[in-house]
Parts: structure tokens; C-alpha cells; sequence
């Protein structure tokens, strides 16, 4: 039987009213604070940190400078609920009063937290590492700014979860240097392990290219340069098929450099791939008789975050050697 009309009116007043109940309770809800004492859910601490896009970067001066929201700020206690204190104790020591704030969260698999933490006037940045099941991996200080005014520090997360520290200082002479470092996750050892490192005494004002003296007898071992600082150097290799390749560049006044020494198969008559075992890297040479246009994949371990090997590198004259006299 159908309903009568004047017990429908009846009937969707409570409805309404329950719908209204149903939809404030969840409102009320109580923001779970972390900046207090008390224990918090692990899920609760996961969430305080919103998702970035990759590849992210950031440096001292965001680190130092951008002023975070004091509401979100977390706690020395809930961190330690979830991190052990001896990630904070490398960098701070015995000192407690630290205030720790999210950067942000990227997943792959792991879930990856950004945060930054200060006491007094030491800022420094964290990378930490959970798994599917919110349980501690690794952690690590990814930046400590310094009060060095030559220096510039960052550091970056790509899509492969490649790690990289970077310092770039402008010396007195002129030229810029650059060191870095670069780390992945370790699972079973429970560590950011470092896969490479570069020193910045390498970086010198004028560009050594360490393959230079190997044979070049073959049809495109040459060197193909824009300019001093932007060379790619292709020498022959002693196993057919293959050569030996040197890359270098600086972009944008050398704030952002690339290097990469390895050897490339052909694929073809003019094209060539480089890749290597345990390097996510992966280059494409692409030859004319003027010229060498390169194409990667995956390179950011061996460059800036934001300038890519892609490009086109005209070839250079090998120069004339001086006649032996008779």
C-alpha cells in the first residue's frame, strides 16, 4: 500500500533531521593536534604531510626563509613516536626543543616524508622513508643550510626516488663549482645508501675531459661542443660496436650542470643507446656528419634538477697535429 501523503510529511522531517545530524557530526570531527604530548595514530601522522609533485626540489633559502604555519607544526615526542630520536640527535643532539614541520609526501610504492625541522637558528631538511604498512624504514638530513654567503644548497626527489644533495659555490676566481651527492633507498639494509658522489675541486675553470687522449680513429669520434663548457667527447672503444663517451655542461650561468663518463652501443649505422646495469639512466645518440643530437631518460643523478642532456652538439675540427721535423 501506498504511502499516505500526510505520513510522507511526517516521515521526511526526521529524515531531514537525521541527514543533518549525520552530515555535522562528520564536521565536528576533532582534528587530531600534533604538536602536543600525547600519542597520535601513525595514520594521523602520515597524513599531516600533502602529496608533491615530482621531481621536487627545494633549497636553503625556502628551508630558512619561508615562513611555515605554526598549527602544523609537529612535535619532538610525536616525531619520535614514529622516527627514532638519533635522526634528530645526528644533526641537534641532545636538544628536545625541536619543532618539526611538513614539506610534503611522495609514494612509490614507500611513502617518502619531507620535513623540516629548527631549534634556535639551525634549520635543517629530512627526508624519512616508511613502507606500505606505515612502518619506519630510513631517514636521513638531506639539507643543513650554512652561513657561507658563496654557497648555495638543495636538494631534490625524482620519479625514481633518486635522492640528490647538491652544493653549488661560487669561487673568488670566477667559476662556479658544484658537489654532489646522491642516495637511494636501501630496503634491506634500512639505509639511504650513496650510489654518487662528486667533488667540487672536479670543476675546475677550465674543462679537463679525461677521455681526450684515447683513439679517434673511428667514423664519429670527434668532439661536439657548443662552446668550452658544453662538450660531449665520443673516442673509440677496443669492443666493436661500441664507444666511449664523455659528457659536460653548464646552463644558466652555472647554476645547473650535467657529467656523465660511459661507453654506448649502436643500434644503427648513426644511432646509439647508452645504458648501464644499476643506472636508471638512459641516453640516445643520434649522429650526422655535423653533429650529435643526445635524448634521455632518467638522467637526474648525473645532472640539475631542472636542465636535461637533451640537445644538439655540433662537431668540432680535430685539430691539426704539428709536422715532426725532419
Amino acid at each position: 500500500m501506498a504511502d499516505h501523503p500526510v505520513y510522507m510529511k511526517q516521515k521526511f522531517p526526521i529524515f531531514f533531521f537525521l541527514l543533518l545530524f549525520f552530515v555535522f557530526a562528520c564536521k565536528s570531527k576533532k582534528k587530531v593536534s600534533l604538536s602536543g604530548e600525547d600519542p597520535v595514530d601513525v595514520s594521523d601522522f602520515i597524513e599531516a604531510f600533502q602529496p608533491v609533485s615530482l621531481p621536487y626540489q627545494v633549497d636553503d633559502d625556502a628551508i630558512i626563509n619561508k615562513k611555515p604555519q605554526d598549527s602544523l607544526w609537529i612535535s619532538y615526542k610525536v616525531f619520535t613516536q614514529f622516527v627514532p630520536d638519533t635522526v634528530l640527535n645526528q644533526v641537534y643532539g641532545k636538544e628536545k626543543r625541536i619543532k618539526i614541520f611538513p614539506l610534503g609526501k611522495a609514494t612509490n610504492g614507500e611513502v617518502y616524508l619531507l620535513a623540516k625541522a629548527v631549534s634556535g637558528n639551525k634549520w635543517t631538511a629530512f627526508v624519512v622513508c616508511f613502507d606500505k604498512k606505515n612502518k619506519f624504514i630510513a631517514a636521513m638530513p638531506a639539507l643543513q643550510p650554512d652561513v657561507n654567503p658563496a654557497t648555495k644548497q638543495y636538494f631534490s626527489i625524482d620519479q625514481r626516488m633518486t635522492i640528490t644533495k647538491r652544493t653549488v659555490k661560487k669561487n673568488p676566481n670566477g667559476p662556479i663549482s658544484e658537489a654532489r651527492d646522491v642516495f637511494v633507498l636501501n630496503k634491506d639494509e634500512k639505509i639511504f645508501q650513496l650510489i654518487m658522489t662528486v667533488n667540487p675541486d672536479a670543476k675546475a675553470a677550465q674543462l679537463v675531459n679525461p677521455i681526450d687522449t684515447f683513439p679517434r680513429k673511428n667514423k664519429f669520434s670527434a668532439d661536439y661542443a657548443r662552446d668550452a663548457k658544453n662538450l660531449v667527447s665520443v673516442r673509440d672503444n677496443n669492443k666493436t660496436g661500441r664507444f666511449t663517451f664523455f659528457i659536460h655542461y653548464e646552463k644558466n650561468e652555472g647554476e645547473c650542470t650535467g657529467e656523465l663518463k660511459g661507453e654506448a652501443n649502436f643500434i644503427s649505422p648513426n644511432e646509439a643507446v647508452y645504458k648501464s646495469s644499476g643506472d636508471p639512466c638512459r641516453l640516445q645518440f643520434q649522429f650526422s656528419s655535423s653533429s650529435v643530437t643526445i635524448t634521455e631518460e632518467n638522467c637526474g643523478s648525473h645532472r640539475g634538477l631542472d636542465c636535461l642532456f637533451d640537445g644538439t652538439y655540433p662537431k668540432k675540427k680535430e685539430p691539426k697535429k704539428p709536422k715532426k721535423k725532419k
